[in-house]
């Protein structure tokens, strides 16, 4: 057993880079994950760690100074939601194709307009092709837990990662977290081995790409990509081996037998277990899948376990426009496409903009499972909860 201690979970993120003890942390806050970098900042002013703070003028530069150091061979981190994340956008391209283990903790929250700061998955969804890692937990525990795992996952796929917990509703809850040692965390991730800098002067970084070789560098990006989930189960199994709490892509919770399974990211798979631990008890068949590694999407560990199901739950507390869904929906259904006997599935939108989403809802999401299981099938496949009429 490890301390335990209780914060809220930005100052638990701090608390992990600080026990990461990046070379290099560049930084612009942003609400809901501001507290991060103001807390970490605290660390460097009274010398608990090493890190060369970089304070800049916006989250384009945090980001851009974040690629320089990374390509110059230094381990580095930083912290945002939101609208930050989306003008990170032009330079999270240019890192994953840099192949820069950038590692961002971000604080899930709705984009702008109307101005909302409170937290949804449509800051992480609007980057979801811009070939990062991206890692999504439940409550304090796993975002600490992730944030720890998420440099050793980068630096040996090579890609830059995000760590996502949600805004206010996780980010600013105190609860308690079972914490390693500063030694510990340090042992765990080893000492930074960059593969290139940009000071070795047989290298060049940055080059011009047209028609006669771009794809070439792109089939390779998405080869190694490709690789990523297998080092995201590698990492969660050695995590577990320190500290007995196991990791994989996903979270199985009563699915084996489930005639309807749920699939949630976030905090919402926290309240869907209360939920299923109900209906368990009136006899209803049903289970959560809860979704780790939401990019690159883990296709069979997905199969594996909704394939058994008669109907699938699918929630987005995001939305594609013009699309056919969710994103979440999106990537499920194409997954289950494979399939030659699909489940029913349906797409819920909901908690938008910090919309509170209660097991009465998640309930009722459930009870439509179980009637669209007895033949009835869904009225709407996608289908907005939590709105008021």
């Amino acid at each position: 057993m490890g301390k335990k201690i209780a914060m809220e979970t930005n100052q638990l993120a701090a608390f992990a880079m600080a026990q990461i003890d990046p070379d290099v942390v560049a930084a612009y806050p942003i609400t809901p994950s501001t507290e991060v970098v103001q807390e970490f900042s605290k660390y460097v002013a009274n010398g608990e760690v090493t890190t060369e703070f970089v304070p800049v003028e916006s989250e384009h530069s945090a980001i851009s100074a974040c690629l320089g150091a990374a390509t110059a061979g230094a381990r580095v981190m930083t912290a945002t939601a939101s609208q930050g994340l989306a003008l990170m956008n032009e330079i999270l391209h240019i890192a994953s194709s840099a192949r820069a283990p950038i590692s961002v903790v971000v604080a899930s929250r709705a984009l702008s307009g109307p101005i909302n700061i409170h937290g949804d998955h449509m800051d992480i969804s609007s980057i979801r092709d811009a070939g990062w890692i991206i890692m999504v937990a439940e409550d304090a525990q796993e975002a600490y837990d992730n944030i720890i795992q998420s440099i050793p996952i980068a630096e040996r796929a090579k890609f830059p990662i995000i760590t996502s917990y949600d805004g206010f509703i996780t980010s600013h809850a105190v609860e308690v977290a079972e914490v390693l040692e500063k030694e510990e965390v340090q042992k765990f991730i080893g000492p930074k081995k960059p593969d290139y800098s940009v000071f070795d002067e047989k290298l060049t970084i940055g080059v011009l790409a047209l028609q006669d070789s771009y794809i070439e560098f792109k089939r390779k990006q998405a080869a190694d990509y490709d690789k990523v989930i297998d080092i995201v189960k590698e990492v969660g199994k050695e995590y577990g081996d320190l500290t007995g709490r196991y990791y994989d892509t996903v979270e199985k919770y009563m699915t084996d037998d489930a005639e309807v399974i749920m699939v949630a990211m976030g905090s919402t798979a926290g309240t869907a277990k209360v939920v299923v631990d109900q209906m368990r008890a009136e006899g209803h068949k049903v289970g959560l899948l809860k979704i780790r590694l939401f990019r690159p999407v883990p296709k069979d560990d997905i199969i594996g376990v909704l394939r058994t199901a008669d109907a699938v739950m699918i929630m987005d507390r995001a939305y594609t426009y013009g699309g056919v869904g969710g994103p979440l929906f999106e990537e499920i259904s194409a997954a289950m496409n494979d399939l030659p006997c699909r489940p029913y599935m349906a797409n819920y939108i909901y908690g938008l903009g910090g919309r509170d989403i209660k097991p009465s809802h998640i309930r009722q999401v459930f009870e439509d499972g179980l009637k669209a299981v007895k033949g009835c099938g869904f009225d709407q496949q996608i289908k907005w909860i939590t709105v008021r009429e």
